[in-house]
């Protein structure tokens, strides 16, 4: 063999590097080609073998910073004359592993302000001004009502609906123009957190929000306000997709589920607010104050998610090491290097290497690197669907989101002709409000208390939701408000039960990177085939039978669908993938970009 180069990268104690390459120096290129060497004779298998080695210990004892090399890599050269050079590369990183290790990075690289609680809390509140809004828009204060004309008198109308003249078909689409934004938005946020600190990408989309709801306040005809509707939706989009993974890396370990069921116990509360908020400011100032005080209550937010450190997400990796090992990691920057990591000279100087730089920020670079995202995202879709209990458990919810979509649009009606309710919406709103927050909360926590595991979440699933359906569809099989009452009030606190542990399943059933993604098509999944398509199918049953009660018989029987879809998955063999790691330590983010040093092809093993 030839000479000996060694090189050791920065090291620190959470990430190491040592790169180690045994071949010939490089020549300069003021110096002249060196005489081909004499032929040798083969080296003998064990010399060959143990050669290596002594140049790994000798670049581990030169005057360096000390670094911490673990395993080892055999090289051996080819046949003396044929020009083939042996390297041999290890790469270290240490991994913090034990029970104290964090989820969401080291210990240190905590920023100050950062407390588990704390972090609840924060995300608690912005979960509950995004559900304050959709109350709000469909409060009689701010919604209203559309003038009318009767006996030579009009009257303007109020709200919303009144000031721009709209009819029921259009105040329906304002009522739902967020999904939009949110459903084109949501795997866009999730596959950005890939490249962009997933924090920051929060504070980006309040930030989107915030403004929309302004401008709501702001609009002047329909089209003004439906466009601002659909930038709330993209706006809520990163923080749906990206605050639950957050709590789930920061939740103590035996109360995971009871943490997220807080967090999801902010929707049905933060529904009630908006409708009580929305009533009390539209009716006694004006519609598009109330607007104007939710951006006003969200601009702290916003400012937190710029101005503070940013946490770290499980499974993705924006840390300064992580550029600073670039050029060994990044395969486009390798290209620029050789086998013994000196840069390579174009041809032509400087000035031709000047006239290429400009082409890597064209327009073709541009398209090339949108092209590789959407590869990545087809990869990542791809994978995530042949997670058969991501997909068993989204099944279940997309039926379970079908009949609770059609109970929060047309229960009140149904529930005005069957039982002549006086205060219909004020029943199924008080019932909803009480029994989402106590289910949801009991569900999270009977979790916890049962050992937290997919299997277990999937037979919390279904069992709740068996005996919710059984409870909702003898409901409206009394003919005395008073047996209705009850029996769907406990039937409403069992079916709310599953909010935390179906979003448990959506979390764990799926490697960390994958997390962002998961939560986001969950919810797309369950608003396109669930709630968008359940209330025009309902009221298009009810206008062929005109009956409410076989309506909702109907409706309820949907339930079994989802408890079938969950019982099946106790049986489907499942993995909580929480905790797994990479191969060699490294995040699956920034392992995609490793490109191997040495191929496969190229290694020449020794004989013991």
């Amino acid at each position: 063999m030839g000479g000996s180069d060694a090189a050791t990268t920065h090291a620190r104690d959470d990430a190491q590097v040592v790169v180690v390459v045994l071949g010939s120096p490089v020549a300069d290129d003021s110096t002249s080609d060196p005489p081909a060497p004499p032929p040798q004779a083969p080296t003998p298998p064990a010399e060959a073998a143990a050669e290596p080695k002594r140049e790994l210990a000798a670049a581990a004892a030169a005057p360096a910073e000390a670094v911490a090399v673990e395993g080892k890599q055999e090289a051996a050269a080819a046949a003396a004359g044929t020009g083939v050079e042996a390297m041999a590369v290890t790469l270290v990183r240490d991994v913090e592993t034990g029970p104290e290790a964090s989820t969401s990075g080291s210990a240190e690289d905590k920023p100050s302000w950062f407390t588990p609680k704390r972090l609840l809390v924060m995300f608690c509140i912005i979960n509950m001004l995004n559900y304050v809004d959709r109350g709000v828009i469909a409060s009689n204060g701010v919604n209203g009502s559309r003038g009318t004309c009767s006996g030579g008198t009009c009257s303007s109308g109020s709200g919303i609906q009144g000031d721009f003249n709209l009819n029921n078909f259009e105040d329906g689409v304002l009522s739902s123009a967020f999904m939009v934004g949110l459903l084109v938005a949501s795997p866009i946020f999730a596959s950005l957190a890939k490249i962009h600190n997933p924090f920051r990408l929060i504070g980006v989309g309040l930030l989107v929000w915030t403004i929309a709801t302004a401008g709501c306040g702001c609009s002047f005809d329909f089209w003004s306000i439906t466009i601002c509707r659909m930038l709330v939706g993209v706006g809520e989009a990163s923080f749906i997709s990206l605050a639950a993974p957050f709590i789930d890396d920061n939740a103590p370990a035996a109360q995971k589920t009871a943490w997220l069921a807080m967090f999801y116990m902010c929707i049905p509360t933060g529904i009630a607010l908006g409708y009580v908020y929305g009533g009390l400011v539209g009716g006694h100032l004006h519609w598009r104050a109330a607007f104007w005080g939710e951006s006003i209550l969200m601009l702290p937010f916003v400012i937190l998610g710029f101005v503070i450190k940013p946490l770290e997400l499980k499974g993705f990796t924006h840390n300064k090491e992580t550029k600073e090992y670039g050029q060994m990691l990044n395969p486009e920057l390798q290209d620029g290097t050789n086998n013994n990591g000196v840069k390579q000279v174009v041809p032509g100087g400087d000035d031709e290497l000047a006239e290429k730089l400009p082409q890597k920020s064209s327009s073709s670079s541009f398209v090339k690197k949108v092209m590789t995202e959407i590869h990545h995202f087809g990869e990542d879709m791809k994978e995530l669907l042949q997670e058969k209990v991501y997909v068993i458990n989204v099944l279940g919810y997309i039926s379970y989101n079908f009949v609770i979509g059609a109970y929060s649009y047309w229960g009140p009606k149904a529930g005005q002709d069957i039982y002549k309710m006086g205060n219909a919406d004020l029943m199924f709103g008080g019932i909803t409000i009480v029994c989402g927050i106590f289910g949801t909360l009991a569900g999270g926590f009977i979790l916890d208390k049962i050992d937290s595991t997919i299997s277990n979440a999937f037979k919390l699933l279904s069992g709740a939701t068996f005996l919710g359906a059984i409870f909702c569809f003898s409901a409206f099989c009394f003919k005395s408000l008073y047996g209705f009452i009850p029996f769907f009030s406990v039937g409403e606190l069992l079916v709310f039960a599953t909010q935390a542990p179906v979003n448990y399943i959506c979390l764990h059933c799926v490697k960390p990177s994958l997390r962002p993604l998961s939560m986001a098509m969950s919810t797309v999944s369950i608003h396109i085939f669930g709630d968008v398509p359940s209330s025009p199918l309902v009221g298009l049953l009810q206008d062929k039978i005109h009956n409410w009660r076989a309506t909702a018989l109907t409706l309820t029987s949907i339930l079994f669908a989802a408890v079938i879809f969950w019982f099946m998955g106790i049986f489907v063999r499942s993995v909580d993938r929480f905790n797994e790691q990479s191969e060699h330590g490294v995040p699956a983010t920034e392992r995609t970009n490793l490109r191997p040093l040495l191929d496969g092809n190229d290694e020449v093993r020794t004989a013991e």
